[in-house]
């Protein structure tokens, strides 16, 4: 069993997978965004409240108990907050590749503006008890989902 596991693991690990606060409203907006722009599918969504996502992050020394951030995990690297959203952009269709010129901003200072917007996220668009599940045409971009409590009044 904790073979098939780590099996499971290592071939999601070949995927760039998006780890994203599945109770944050502005947070499955931003999933939506990545969705909309995303035609040749290159990214798969996991909630960070799931099982799966705590076993994957943890590998990477992530404090499970901080969700405030949106992670990537592309290959075997993590990006946090400011780096992952620029590591994201720049793989969505159309001009969204230039995001990567917020690059040249110290990182310092682009993850202090980026923590303090996520700081207040919740208070500015909401939170829902639950992980909001996704609509049939994008479930298969959905990973974790068995773990985890799941709204279905509010589909992605």
């Amino acid at each position: 069993m904790q073979a098939d596991k780590q099996k499971l693991i290592l071939n999601l690990q070949k995927h760039n997978i998006v780890f994203y606060d599945g109770q944050c409203y502005f947070c499955h907006a931003a999933v939506n965004f990545i969705i909309q722009r995303d035609s040749k599918a290159l990214f798969l969504f996991c909630p960070v409240q799931t099982e799966l996502a705590t076993q994957l992050l943890q590998q990477y020394k992530v404090d499970m108990a901080t969700q405030d951030t949106l992670y990537l995990l592309q290959g075997h690297r993590l990006y946090t907050f400011s780096s992952a959203a620029i590591a994201i952009s720049k793989q969505l269709d159309g001009f969204w590749f230039l995001c990567a010129v917020f690059s040249i901003i110290p990182k310092r200072l682009r993850d202090y503006l980026y923590r303090s917007f996520a700081k207040r996220r919740y208070r500015w668009f909401g939170q829902s008890q639950s992980c909001i599940l996704p609509t049939e045409a994008v479930r298969s971009r959905f990973i974790g989902f068995n773990t985890v409590a799941i709204n279905s009044n509010f589909l992605l």
